[in-house]
């Protein structure tokens, strides 16, 4: 008798979504992604019960036709990539077209979405990853996605979920910080009780900062002033090519005074070509920067934007996307580092106490 065999279809779906979604936040920023990439100006995000019961994400972007909706629900499927070269030089927030079948396994999923060149819209809906109906219906342009029940399916992964208030707090802190790398665009937070975030579109990153943080907070931030330089080949690493030597990577965002001291590093965002990402790169770079400035055991509050062309950066690294790889890595470190210690070292003092952002 065999022992290995192909897992049904529905089974290998849980295992994939597993990479995808490891909590409500994960559905929020795939569904959120999306939104962005389709060109949304205003996105409103719903929750019920921390995320665990609903979550519903309303976007204005340009939508979906008929064929295109149903496609979508396709592993792999996507509108974002068409040839392996593509993956080389990736300009949106999403392409590996996992998600939205990802989260339809592990959930009741209802996509309700209008072209604004079609003259009604699609509905469909899934449960547990099993079409249940597709129709036509009255729509305005845009996209909703509601996302009911996550994990109802799977009962042992929902047990492993925190309290709503601990899921609704990743979420929060999530579409904070989208809307911070978004500035020109208006995002909503609520649960049936409250609205936890709503902020209008600004023109300037500071402003955002305000709408979000308040003053206080803005005004323990130096600001990053927009600099840039041409890529430079460390000694250990490839040599850049001719049409390499005039691409340029820019630095700005805000970094905390030596007086603002947090207990970990929980207040470091960092944002690779306006993706959320985890690099350690970034945060050793940070830390040098602040060397013989704060103490060892305690970390500082920066919110940091790299800007670079898409073929200086591999996004293509887990499924989760928020690992990359730099092309140029050690010159990546030491702008990064001289940026926010050139600011640093700019800023006047200010009184002297430990001041902790609330971020």
């Amino acid at each position: 008798m065999n022992r290995i065999r192909i897992l049904p279809e529905a089974v290998a779906n849980r295992i994939a979504a597993g990479e995808v979604v490891e909590r409500p936040a994960s559905v929020v920023k795939e569904l959120l992604e999306n939104a962005l990439d389709a060109g949304a100006k205003t996105i409103r995000i719903e929750v019920e019960s921390g995320g665990k019961r609903m979550i519903r994400v309303i976007d204005d972007g340009h939508g979906m036709i008929h064929d295109d909706a149903l496609l979508a629900f396709e592993r792999h499927a996507t509108s974002k990539l068409r040839t392996s070269d593509d993956l080389v030089s990736i300009s949106t927030l999403g392409f590996r077209g996992e998600a939205l079948p990802s989260i339809a396994s592990v959930s009741r999923l209802l996509l309700e979405t209008r072209d604004e060149s079609e003259p009604e819209g699609t509905r469909i809906e899934f449960a547990g990853g099993k079409l249940v109906g597709v129709k036509p219906a009255g729509l305005p342009p845009g996209t909703t996605l509601s996302v009911a029940d996550l994990f109802y399916c799977i009962p042992a992964r929902r047990k492993f979920l925190k309290s709503d208030s601990t899921e609704l707090g990743h979420i929060a802190s999530l579409v904070t910080h989208y809307a911070l790398a978004n500035p020109a665009r208006q995002f909503v937070l609520k649960t049936p009780t409250q609205v936890i975030v709503d902020c209008p579109p600004v023109e300037k990153l500071s402003d955002r900062v305000y709408q979000l943080f308040g003053r206080q907070s803005l005004d323990e931030l130096v600001e990053l002033p927009a600099s840039s330089a041409p890529f430079r080949a460390a000694i250990t690493e490839p040599s850049l090519e001719s049409d390499e030597e005039t691409a340029l990577l820019t630095v700005t965002g805000f970094a905390s005074r030596p007086e603002v001291q947090r207990p970990n590093r929980n207040g470091i965002y960092v944002f690779v070509n306006r993706r959320l990402v985890r690099d350690r790169l970034i945060l050793h770079a940070i830390h040098e920067a602040y060397r013989n400035i704060l103490p060892h055991s305690v970390f500082p509050a920066v919110l940091l934007f790299l800007e670079m062309p898409y073929d200086e950066v591999d996004v293509n690294v887990h499924p989760a996307k928020v690992e990359v790889r730099f092309r140029h890595p050690q010159f990546v470190h030491d702008f990064v580092r001289d940026s926010i210690r050139q600011a640093l070292t700019k800023a006047r003092s200010i009184a002297s106490f430990t001041f902790a952002i609330s971020w």
